[in-house]
């Protein structure tokens, strides 16, 4: 028993060294990502063939908490989440101004992993910079302006976004005059407050999608001990049909004027169904391989592993076949820590692009492995 034990730890062992190897070859190579931080506005043809005129004015607020509670956590805004909304309001003709609610320059919470040309021609735009760098104090915002307005997650909005007056008068008034309210990831607990004349919830009863505790307590087991509340069972306990989709993938809904998303893959979706309930016909825009990537593995969790190997043969057949491979292979080190080894397979098939009959040493070795541990 105890020799079956050490070879199944010591294949184990392979099977994650062989994996590491394998993972890491899939990166970028660091001139790739040199010439994608070199990236500025003017390169995107999205927005050269954006609309001209003037539609309006979007909010766009980000947290001002840099710490996690009394966890000693460094935190912020996302910036992904809010560079994308801000180009996709743009390019629809919104003009966005960005306000805090102590406005100045926010605490930013840059993943390098995460980056595109999107969020790195923000960092390089003069004018984006300035607006948040210089934030408006939300104390200092007339909501009579704004067509809508747009709460970007990040882990601080969980401290100062669901006690702020400002907000909650900002977000009334924006909904009486059936502007647009949008929030995505942690962004939806500027809503788990806001009360209506007659004193009930502006999310009773409303379908919303957030941050699920899934993904919180995934990442940062010790969550409930951190957050005031966890954004999933806050919205639940204030009236709210939480609408969650699986594990860190793409997911919004639509209610009304209430548009919320569930996490930072969730942005491009939620910013154009934004347009969409302006009245709008969001401008075309070319899918990025991270979206590629996300519909691939939404397809594999919904539909199997078939659907999912027919969409990204159908993806590579055609115009726009970039695929973020990096993306893929974060699944399966998720599939891994889970010990979802089928699913690992899967995914490595998927990368690989193999067929049935083909399967890699790392896929051997895993299914060797298989029998001797627990599949979630």
């Amino acid at each position: 028993m105890l020799k079956k034990t050490l070879i199944a730890l010591l294949t184990l062992v392979l099977s994650i060294t062989t994996f590491g190897f394998w993972f890491f070859s899939h990166l970028p190579d660091s001139e790739s990502r040199k010439n994608l931080r070199m990236t500025k506005m003017e390169d995107l043809d999205y927005l050269k063939q954006g609309v001209s005129q003037s539609r309006g004015k979007i909010l766009s607020v980000v947290t001002s908490t840099n710490v996690m509670g009394n966890s000693g956590k460094i935190t912020g805004y996302e910036l992904t989440e809010l560079s994308r909304a801000y180009y996709v309001f743009s390019a629809n003709g919104f003009e966005v101004d960005i306000a805090s609610p102590e406005g100045g320059s926010p605490p930013v919470v840059i993943d390098g992993d995460d980056m595109g040309a999107f969020d790195y021609a923000f960092l390089n735009d003069p004018v984006a910079q300035a607006k948040v760098k210089n934030s408006i104090a939300l104390d200092q915002i007339s909501a009579s302006e704004y067509a809508a307005i747009y709460f970007v997650g990040g882990k601080g909005a969980m401290f100062d976004f669901p006690q702020s007056t400002a907000i909650q008068d900002i977000v009334r008034t924006i909904d009486k005059s059936n502007g647009v309210i949008g929030a995505v990831c942690h962004g939806p607990a500027a809503l788990v407050n806001v009360t209506l004349d007659d004193g009930t919830f502006l999310i009773e009863n409303k379908t919303i999608s957030a941050f699920t505790n899934n993904e919180e307590l995934f990442l940062i087991p010790e969550a409930r001990n951190i957050f005031p509340f966890l954004l999933e069972d806050k919205l639940v306990s204030n009236g709210a049909n939480f609408n969650p989709g699986p594990r860190y993938l793409e997911q919004i809904s639509v209610d009304g004027n209430l548009v919320t998303g569930q996490n930072p893959w969730s942005v491009w979706k939620l910013a154009e169904a934004m347009i969409t309930q302006l009245g709008y016909t969001p401008v075309a825009r070319n899918t990025t391989a991270e979206e590629n990537s996300i519909d691939i593995l939404y397809a594999y969790e919904t539909r199997g592993f078939k659907e999912a190997r027919e969409l990204l043969q159908n993806m590579q057949s055609g115009t726009d076949s970039s695929v973020d491979k990096t993306l893929i292979a974060m699944h399966s080190i998720v599939a891994l820590m889970d010990w979802e080894l089928i699913k690992i397979i899967d995914l490595l098939r998927l990368l690989n692009n193999t067929s049935d009959t083909r399967i890699s040493l790392i896929e051997t070795e895993i299914i060797r492995v298989r029998p001797s541990f627990p599949i979630a």
